[in-house]
């Protein structure tokens, strides 16, 4: 493949490329994306590679799910990297509109989902999910993929995004893939850039402890104990703020415990370092 990735900026133009693949009785595959691209990030198209005949990432950082105080601004971008990363992890079109392709002038209409947005995220970041349905249920109206990939790092997301899919009829099959972590465990993720070299040291604590909560969890330990004992444990490693520690079904992340619990579960964490917000989860 050649290292000169094709850009479109329309989603006219992304309608257009995707028409002429179906035409040609090609199988399309679609890997949202808001740059700042690591080894997770292409990790997701090669699984979207392996499930379709050509796959689109988009480049878009979505201003309607930062909160005015969050990091939109700052947010890191790199184009030109993230273009010669996706080119090399085998994704044949990148989209990547301006923010007034995706929200032209007028644009009223929003994308709000409930239920799997009812806790943990949906409370520390109130606008965060119905940005994210809205601007999701857009790309992939505007792509048509047959299949998109999400990383399981952003669990809760994932579950809001299969929710939406399924109660729009949006006919595409929803894929998640497993989180991508670096040697020492820590989950990769675009803001992890913002960590300093003491920070980083204490960041990797978020993954050791929720092995610690899986394993006790097993041992047939009550939820609501296990979990102080982790938030206790994340609060003496050194993060600043703890905003949950919670085990949920992994389906519709009803909550689950305070006592044992046997059967599938999911921990859910997120957690600060300074400027630095953390998410992960681990299940079975």
């Amino acid at each position: 493949m050649s290292a000169v990735l094709p850009v479109v900026r329309t989603v006219a133009d992304l309608r257009a490329q995707v028409r002429a693949w179906r035409a040609a009785g090609l199988r399309v595959g679609f890997v949202p994306t808001m740059g700042a691209l690591h080894e997770g990030h292409l990790s997701l198209v090669r699984l979207a590679r392996s499930k379709a005949d050509r796959v689109v990432a988009s480049i878009f950082v979505n201003p309607t799910q930062f909160a005015p105080h969050e990091d939109f601004e700052a947010y890191p971008r790199d184009e030109a990297g993230d273009m010669a990363q996706l080119a090399s992890a085998g994704c044949d079109l990148v989209f990547a509109p301006a923010v007034a392709e995706m929200y032209p002038p007028g644009a009223a209409t929003t994308v709000t989902v409930t239920g799997v947005t009812d806790a943990m995220d949906g409370i520390a970041r109130p606008s965060h999910f119905p940005g994210v349905a809205t601007v999701v249920t857009k790309l992939l109206n505007q792509c048509g993929p047959d299949v998109a990939v999400f990383g399981e790092k952003d669990f809760q997301q994932l579950q809001v995004i299969r929710r939406l899919t399924a109660d729009l009829d949006i006919p595409v099959e929803i894929v998640g893939a497993p989180t991508a972590r670096a040697a020492d465990g820590l989950a990769l993720s675009s803001r992890n850039a913002y960590l300093s070299a003491d920070e980083r040291k204490v960041a990797v604590r978020l993954n050791e402890v929720l092995r610690d909560v899986l394993d006790r969890l097993r041992r047939g330990e009550p939820v609501e104990a296990t979990e102080q004992h982790a938030i206790a444990d994340l609060q003496a490693a050194g993060f600043t703020r703890i905003d949950y520690v919670e085990t949920r079904t992994p389906d519709t992340l009803a909550r689950l415990g305070p006592g044992p619990v046997t059967g599938p579960l999911r921990i859910l964490a997120a957690a600060h370092i300074g400027r630095t917000r953390l998410i992960d989860n681990m299940g079975d």
